[in-house]
């Protein structure tokens, strides 16, 4: 999804992270790894592809694809959310190192400001330009998903 001239985004948006957490914390969601993700977690943490998918991910059945997600606590926070923030921060996912440029928050104006109301970052710090959102974007299209 790429915007029009006139697309909300055009002269790009405001985000700088907050550290709040929101994110990562106290809401069932699903963080989508790609095949990179799980070499890079695995890596950073000394696991084979396989001990990290019995310790830290889980299948999500989406009907006509299956993805790799990481795990939630019984607490509905990340499996490598801990106090003071991610575990794994310079492996994150790139679903986490691409937040809050999603096509799915991207998708409209309406869209950017719900997600906007979740997260104190958006509309603070840095200007991102369109090249930068879209090319978040264009990586996760590259990147694709793992599956299992």
């Amino acid at each position: 999804m790429m915007c029009s001239e006139t697309c909300f985004y055009g002269d790009g948006l405001r985000f700088e992270c907050t550290s709040c957490s929101r994110c990562c914390r106290h809401t069932p969601g699903y963080v989508f790894l790609s095949p990179r993700d799980l070499e890079a977690l695995g890596s950073a943490l000394g696991l084979t592809r396989n001990d990290l998918l019995a310790r830290y991910c889980r299948e999500v059945s989406l009907g006509v694809a299956t993805r790799i997600s990481l795990k939630e606590k019984p607490d509905l926070d990340c499996v490598f959310w801990a106090e003071g923030g991610c575990t794994v921060y310079d492996s994150r996912p790139l679903q986490c190192r691409s937040f809050p440029f999603w096509s799915s928050a991207l998708a409209s104006r309406e869209e950017w400001e719900r997600t906007a109301a979740q997260c104190p970052g958006i509309g603070q710090g840095s200007l991102h330009s369109r090249a930068e959102i879209e090319g978040w974007v264009r990586r996760r299209l590259r990147e694709g998903f793992a599956e299992d």
